[in-house]
């Protein structure tokens, strides 16, 4: 066998975008970039990740909440330089705090509750059947100053205090739940930000778990006897998944559903794929950026763990291959941690974690283009040559065991 060499990542040597003073949206922090390749095949679009201090929605004098924006950039070099446009965001929670206000209209002209009322977290965009799609983790309140603590509950108002309202406990804990948007690119990078984004609907059950790191793979699998939507997703709480019991850390599942809709009830199927199994990710995993296809039935998955104090978030990857009737399983799975946190700008300010978090890629080229999350505050790219990353994958047994 020949000699495969660890691939090589390049890293941005600065920020590609970072905080803007005086953009009250987004100058505390601008992170979490999703990608998109536009069909010239040329410009890369992003949405990136932003907050800032909200002094207006300081409910009850704690602390100020800080929302979650998505703002919108653009590069037509590849990934080297992005413009962003700090005009306004191109997807913005309502921050409405009136239970009635708290709804909206779906895509299909229905009127439901509004789960990206308060933050709009961690983008990721793919496509699926032809159409593109955002995932977004949300709060139905905006969280407040979270890395100085947990300040979830802080600007409640009374209502939501009352864990028995006709939302749920879901209000009280202000968890996460991932919600589905339909995207208009051709708006999108005209920057019509009203037309670009339908509100398609929630993805998990908040009241069973905080739920993230959600996205689908670009085609249906024939599951169970029948061709069915796929998606991964990575519920807090393991252990009230399928295939997830006496898992006590954060890992990753599979789920599969006729319908968008269907997700988060009981007429999905879930199944448990990967679990914190090495010391870089003992706290928890989950999938970062959708699957890649490779072909043969074969899906590159990119996918984070996460340990304190000595590694904190760190990437790295694993091959799926596909079954007859059944889920995809873990052909090669790393046991090394590939991408992580070593230039100043990337380690930590305001967090005491090491984090490089991606959640956004594009092919180009046979280059492989990560967009990435540093320090929780700033963006910056990583790059590798495709084909030499899944040739040192491929090395990996589906335990991690390296064999070569």
């Amino acid at each position: 066998m020949e000699n495969i060499k660890i691939p090589e990542i390049k890293y941005s040597k600065s920020p590609v975008l970072e905080p803007k003073p005086g953009c009250d949206w987004a100058d505390t922090m601008v992170l979490n970039p999703a990608l998109v390749l536009d069909e010239d095949g040329h410009t890369i679009h992003m949405l990136f990740r932003s907050t800032g201090p909200w002094p207006s929605k300081n409910l009850k004098g704690k602390s100020d909440p800080y929302p979650i924006f998505l703002g919108y950039a653009k590069s037509t070099d590849g990934g080297e330089s992005f413009e962003p446009d700090f005009s306004r965001p191109a997807l913005a929670p309502r921050l409405a705090y009136e239970e009635e206000d708290m709804y909206i209209e779906n895509i299909y002209g229905e009127r439901v509750l509004n789960y990206a009322n308060g933050c709009i977290e961690d983008p990721r965009l793919f496509y699926l059947a032809g159409e593109l799609y955002l995932t977004v983790a949300c709060r139905l309140f905006p969280p407040g100053a979270y890395w100085e603590g947990d300040k979830r509950r802080d600007n409640l108002p009374d209502w939501a205090e009352d864990e028995n309202n006709m939302i749920g406990c879901l209000a009280n804990r202000n968890d996460t739940v991932t919600v589905l948007f339909k995207v208009d690119l051709t708006a999108l990078k005209e920057q019509r930000y009203d037309d670009a984004f339908a509100y398609v609907g929630p993805l998990t059950d908040g009241n069973k778990s905080d739920n993230r790191d959600v996205f689908f793979f670009p085609k249906k699998m024939k599951i169970d006897g029948k061709e069915q939507l796929v998606m991964l997703h990575r519920p807090e709480k393991s252990y009230n998944f399928t295939g997830g019991e006496g898992v006590m850390t954060p890992a990753i599942f599979m789920a599969c559903a006729d319908n968008f809709a269907d997700f988060m009830t009981d007429k999905a199927r879930h199944t448990l794929l990967a679990k914190s199994e090495f010391d870089w990710e003992e706290e928890r995993v989950g999938a970062s950026f959708p699957p890649i296809d490779l072909g043969n039935g074969e899906w590159l998955i990119s996918y984070h763990g996460k340990q304190l104090p000595d590694y904190g978030y760190t990437q790295s990857f694993m091959i799926l291959e596909e079954k007859e009737d059944d889920f995809p399983v873990i052909k090669h799975r790393m046991s090394e941690r590939l991408i992580y946190a070593r230039q100043k700008w990337e380690l930590p300010d305001k967090f005491p974690c090491p984090c490089i978090f991606t959640t956004g890629a594009v092919i180009k080229g046979g280059e492989l283009i990560m967009g990435y999350g540093a320090a929780d505050q700033k963006i910056g790219i990583a790059r590798t040559d495709l084909a030499e990353l899944v040739s040192y994958v491929r090395l990996f047994d589906a335990d991690g065991n390296k064999t070569n």
